[in-house]
């Protein structure tokens, strides 16, 4: 399996004892194979996200992504695994405002150290062509509606063509045509670049849209 979790748990100290927040969860998935986590508020889905992506550590289990347990790496190698090797797209596009669409894209690539910045670059305009923005490549992004900058933000998740790409409430922000689009537009950039995408979402139309789903309730995922 391209990602595998393995009875992963996450706790959290309070002042009255540790809080779980995970409970023992476990997921594998390959190449090419999507999931949406759906479930309430406060129920682990975006702690569960943040850890696939490094952004946290689990208080005990495993996660492995292609083989490799980022958490036995060094900080620093740590970051550059999870810069060549991770994509995130967030429900805040999070695009910096005085950079255009193209440079906003090409931010990943700036501190990766094995990329060639011209084949980067052909590459990122080549994104922005699938995602239906070639036309707006020197826009800021006050520029773009809600759906632009979040189909910006996809680009740059996809960049340096990682193998992981996660999603935290992608369509969150948006009306129900656009939200439609870009759900479907994430499914098929996924499909087209073979990665391993999960979903974190409270929109049944999104969740609907992918072949695996899954119910994070009370830490567990099932």
């Amino acid at each position: 399996m391209s990602l595998a979790v393995r009875d992963l748990s996450k706790d959290y100290p309070t002042r009255s004892g540790p809080l779980p927040i995970l409970r023992g969860v476990n997921l594998a998935l390959a190449r090419g194979e999507s999931l949406a986590v759906m479930g309430p508020s406060g129920s682990g889905k975006s702690t569960l996200l943040h850890i696939l992506g490094t952004l946290d550590r689990p208080t005990a289990g495993s996660v492995t992504l292609d083989g490799t347990d980022p958490f036995t790496l060094p900080e620093a190698e740590l970051a550059a695994f999870r810069n060549r090797r991770i994509g995130f797209v967030f429900q805040d596009h999070h695009l910096l405002p005085q950079c255009s669409v193209l440079e906003n894209v090409l931010i990943p690539t700036l501190v990766s150290r094995d990329t060639d910045p011209k084949e980067t670059e052909a590459y990122a305009r080549q994104l922005l062509e699938r995602v239906g923005l070639v036309g707006r490549l020197d826009h800021r992004p006050a520029e773009l509606s809600g759906g632009e900058r979040q189909r910006v933000a996809v680009a740059r998740a996809l960049v340096l063509k990682p193998l992981l790409l996660l999603a935290d409430e992608p369509t969150g922000n948006l009306d129900r045509a656009t939200a439609g689009a870009v759900g479907e537009l994430l499914l098929e950039l996924h499909r087209q670049e073979n990665t391993v995408l999960v979903v974190v979402t409270h929109s049944p139309e999104l969740a609907k849209l992918f072949p695996r789903r899954a119910e994070m309730t009370d830490g567990a995922l099932i």
